[in-house]
């Protein structure tokens, strides 16, 4: 079959590479089916460039998937719109974080044909199957459809216990030049990057995040380094951007990763994301040695009761004791702390804007963002059951207008006051960025100068 998939334009100068499309680009070659990805994420085409196309060539199947969230959520209706008025529509097929816990309100809101559930390599060839009439769409795992205006949702599908079977995404349909340009913590201006997937999934149940599959399932070291050598080999990539939810899923794990990634010889940059009750400086240091320069770590709150309420399986002990071994060993640690969760207030805020200001080293800006409960987590659940959010309508049609925004106040504190705190916790983290900034460009200026640094490149930056 003749298959168009959407990379949808995020708004990116350069795009993150979109991994799930591409493994479902390489299964369905593999399966004997003709696939062309429509890169908007590259070339910022407007949507009626996709009706255009829609309405000169004739697809089969046109797939979209999306994560939860108003940009997204948007980008996917005015797409859908787009998609709906060719007069060549094809078989229209949607998934991804955003619509998968709510199907049957993403299905009446974009009028697609079919709503994967889940991963989606397995999903996606026996869908096509079905669509050949080589067996019937009811008993497709994963999927939720309409029929004749009613819902139906078809059993669960199991996950796909050995993910090294998975093939490597399929680069060779995507402008991989682009893509590795995406520039990352301490990486060279000649360094090309690419996201590598080690494993899927999250032993943690934060009451803030939606799961698509549960537990944990890593990759074999020898997989996850054939994939580095042959992005090396074809595309040049020197820095990998690990892009699973938790490469430090345990410290068992992380050491058999990074004493295989110094066994093979391979030399490349790496980051990842991190736990920082696993952070101890013997693990720290063997990454660091690995080639290892950026952990981004899930903080989320500095006040004890708001850790606990979110089931975050971590204390302000061990989040101080995890970022003070990261930077002792020369690593540098990413901060994410959100606010308004259940039971936090303006000290919540204040205790990690003095913990963020304490401990930054200058690698990235970082903002505080209100907690947001999107569909399908425990908070959004939260949220319907004391009556703060109606359904998933109430949530992308009047809640959720932007992520730097509040969607739902589980606060005491107004919605008025709350930004107000917010603007003034950001402001001085936003300063103390760029009076950094400003500093670090200054002492540059005085070694040129003064010292007549000869390896200076020019003060011009975009």
């Amino acid at each position: 079959m003749k298959m168009l998939l959407v990379a949808y334009d995020n708004d990116s100068y350069i795009s993150w590479f979109p991994q799930g499309l591409a493994y479902v680009a390489s299964v369905c070659n593999n399966a004997g089916h003709d696939v062309e990805i429509y890169n908007q994420d590259v070339y910022h085409w407007p949507e009626s460039h996709l009706l255009e196309k829609l309405n000169k060539e004739k697809f089969d199947v046109i797939g979209v998937s999306v994560i939860g969230g108003y940009y997204q959520y948007k980008k996917l209706m005015k797409i859908s719109q787009a998609i709906n008025q060719a007069k060549n529509r094809p078989f229209y097929i949607i998934g991804g974080h955003g619509p998968a816990p709510e199907p049957e309100y993403f299905l009446r809101k974009t009028q697609a044909d079919v709503v994967i559930i889940g991963e989606g390599e397995v999903t996606i060839i026996e869908l096509l199957d079905a669509m050949q009439g080589k067996k019937e769409m009811s008993t497709v795992k994963g999927i939720a459809y309409m029929e004749k205006d009613m819902f139906c949702k078809t059993a669960e599908r199991p996950l796909i216990s050995d993910i090294d079977h998975i093939p490597l995404p399929a680069w060779d349909l995507f402008p991989m030049d682009h893509y590795a340009l995406l520039r990352m913590p301490h990486i060279d201006n000649s360094e090309r990057c690419m996201p590598v997937l080690s494993g899927r999934g999250c032993p943690f149940t934060c009451n803030f995040c939606y799961r698509m599959d549960k537990g944990f399932r890593g990759r074999s070291a020898e997989s996850i380094l054939e994939e580095i050598q042959r992005l090396q080999v074809n595309y040049g990539i020197s820095y990998i951007a690990f892009s699973d939810e938790l490469l430090m899923s345990s410290v068992q794990r992380t050491v058999e990763l990074c004493e295989a990634f110094i066994k093979s010889g391979l030399k490349f940059k790496w980051d990842c994301n991190g736990r920082l009750n696993y952070a101890k400086l013997d693990v720290l240091r063997l990454m660091k040695k690995a080639g290892c320069v950026f952990i981004n770590y899930g903080i989320e709150s500095m006040d004890e009761m708001a850790l606990k309420a979110m089931n975050k399986s971590l204390t302000v002990k061990q989040i101080i004791s995890g970022i003070e071994n990261t930077l002792a060993v020369g690593i540098s640690p990413g901060y994410n702390i959100i606010f308004g969760n259940i039971g936090e207030n303006a000290e919540s805020l204040r205790l990690g804007v003095d913990f963020l200001l304490n401990y930054d080293d200058h690698a990235q800006l970082r903002t505080i963002r209100p907690v947001t409960p999107y569909p399908g987590s425990p908070l959004y659940y939260y949220a319907m059951e004391k009556g703060l959010l109606k359904d998933c309508e109430d949530f992308y049609e009047n809640k959720h207008s932007n992520s730097d925004l509040l969607t739902v106040n589980f606060t005491a504190l107004t919605d008025e006051e709350f930004h107000h705190l917010l603007y003034e916790a950001n402001e001085s983290l936003i300063n103390n960025y760029y009076q950094h900034q400003l500093k670090t460009v200054l002492n540059t200026a005085h070694t040129l100068y003064f010292e007549k640094d000869a390896s200076f490149r020019g003060f011009r930056r975009i």
